[in-house]
């Protein structure tokens, strides 16, 4: 098989495009012939040697997919081979193969196209853990959306709208914000030209936002912390930004409010039936026609290398994928 294979740490041009061994197969496992991946900030970090998971070398990035299984190992129940389904892994879905614990490979609907599926899992998981199991996010409330054109911003744009939330979407251009808009946000704020902190004082009449949904990190993680309301909830998903940014607790006193963590794949591989409950709440919300993953560009498993440029600096709204086989 083909893969993008990473043989030391580096950035995306280092790697390599080459044949590869497939992936061996493991009790309770599935071996899924692959057509579509999910491009993540997780990923330029993991090949730099940034990121929490370090695999041995060499190995193949790649932390979601879409594709078709292809064979099942012992003590595999549920899936049969020919299922279209979508999941995450560690890594090693920039390939034409990939093997995965059979509770991390979900069946998608039919009509789903596997591009529009590889966008999903990380993602998406990530805002509907973040927005209804830790913030038990209510109607009515106010959401700031930190990065509300990225991919996984999006989705936490469009979970929050049909949560009956009011989203604050945050972005670096006006362009992004008409893309968060575009998906549900009610207002936004220019973070390049606008004070986040104002801007939420004057939009919620002084009230501040309920819960803070943050993948960026840095001046953003700064400016909204003060711009939440008393007993609020802020929800730390990443840090794009680059730098990690430090909480003051008496400001946390202060507000009584909540600093939660999320890191959806350790969560999903810890329970899996709650990963599955929440993929079943979330492609049912797909099939009525309320989350529309908005894929802005594709790219060859030979140019996936592109994509990691491309989302390392942070030149890009919805989600990149890399696609292959048939």
């Amino acid at each position: 098989m083909k893969a993008i294979v990473c043989k030391g740490w580096g950035e995306p041009k280092d790697l390599v495009y080459e044949d590869a061994a497939p992936p061996g197969l493991a009790a309770g496992e599935v071996r899924v012939a692959l057509r579509a991946a999910g491009v993540n900030f997780a990923d330029t970090l993991m090949i730099a040697g940034k990121y929490q998971e370090k695999p041995a070398f060499p190995f193949s990035p790649g932390l979601e997919y879409a594709g078709v299984v292809a064979e099942l190992g012992p003590e595999v129940a549920g899936l049969k081979p020919g299922d279209r389904v979508m999941g995450f892994a560690r890594f090693g879905c920039f390939a034409d193969e990939v093997a995965v614990p059979a509770s991390q490979a979900f069946k998608i609907p039919d009509a789903m196209e596997f591009a529009t599926a590889a966008a999903f899992p990380v993602a998406y998981g990530t805002s509907h853990m973040a927005l209804v199991q830790r913030a038990k996010l209510k109607p009515g409330e106010f959401l700031l959306v930190n990065g509300a054109s990225s991919g996984v911003g999006l989705t936490a744009v469009e979970i929050g709208a049909a949560l009956g939330a009011r989203v604050i979407a945050t972005a670096s251009s006006p362009e992004k914000l008409a893309t968060a808009k575009r998906y549900g946000a009610e207002f936004g704020i220019d973070y390049a030209r606008e004070s986040i902190r104002e801007r939420v004082k004057a939009l919620t009449d002084g009230h501040g936002a309920d819960v803070i949904y943050d993948p960026v990190g840095g001046d953003a993680f700064d400016a909204s912390l003060r711009s939440i309301a008393f007993s609020g909830r802020y929800l730390v998903i990443g840090f794009a930004s680059g730098r990690i940014p430090e909480a003051p607790a008496n400001y946390i006193l202060i507000k009584n409010c909540d600093v939660m963590g999320v890191l959806w794949g350790n969560v999903a591989r810890r329970e899996p039936k709650q990963a599955a409950a929440s993929y079943a709440e979330l492609l049912g919300w797909y099939e009525a026609g309320k989350l529309k993953p908005f894929v802005s560009r594709t790219f060859p498993l030979a140019r996936a290398a592109e994509a990691l440029e491309l989302m390392k600096a942070r030149k890009i709204t919805g989600k990149l994928v890399v696609t292959m086989g048939a």
